[in-house]
């Protein structure tokens, strides 16, 4: 794995991110929270009751984006990366409930309530930007390995 690869494995085990849907015609972004399953995909745990949650029953495209550049006095400099792919419900896959809960613990409280649903984000590309002047587009086959 290159070290840009590394960089963005790294910052995908955040356990929050922006998440990007479509809203009819207009993005939407909004705060979650994230885990990673057992192949290293962003997991979410969403209501249905979220504008996001309308907006991917829609549109399936999204996009991720985790932010490495908090306590950094100028922001800007830190790496942050965004993913672009697809999402879909996997609320019968027990080792991503399993992977989602032992990231978030107070999830277990709420993880089977009938208008929560696990969703796992399918990679397709990364957009990492890792400080002034160094910015590069990596494959999802890049981040595997």
């Amino acid at each position: 794995m290159t070290a840009s690869a590394e960089i963005v494995r790294t910052l995908m085990r955040q356990p929050t991110a922006a998440l990007g849907t479509v809203m009819q015609t207009s993005p939407y972004v909004s705060l979650v929270l994230t885990a990673l399953d057992a192949d290293g995909a962003p997991l979410l745990l969403l209501s249905d009751l979220a504008q996001h949650s309308r907006n991917i029953a829609a549109h399936s495209r999204v996009s991720l984006l985790f932010d490495g550049t908090a306590g950094l006095d100028d922001r800007l400099t830190g790496a942050r990366v965004t993913l672009i792919g697809t999402i879909a419900q996997i609320d019968a896959d027990e080792s991503a409930r399993a992977a989602y809960v032992q990231t978030h613990p107070s999830a277990a409280v709420y993880i089977g309530f009938g208008d929560f649903h696990l969703y796992r984000v399918t990679v397709e590309r990364a957009h990492l930007v890792a400080g002034f002047g160094r910015i590069e587009w990596l494959e999802a086959s890049a981040l595997t390995g």
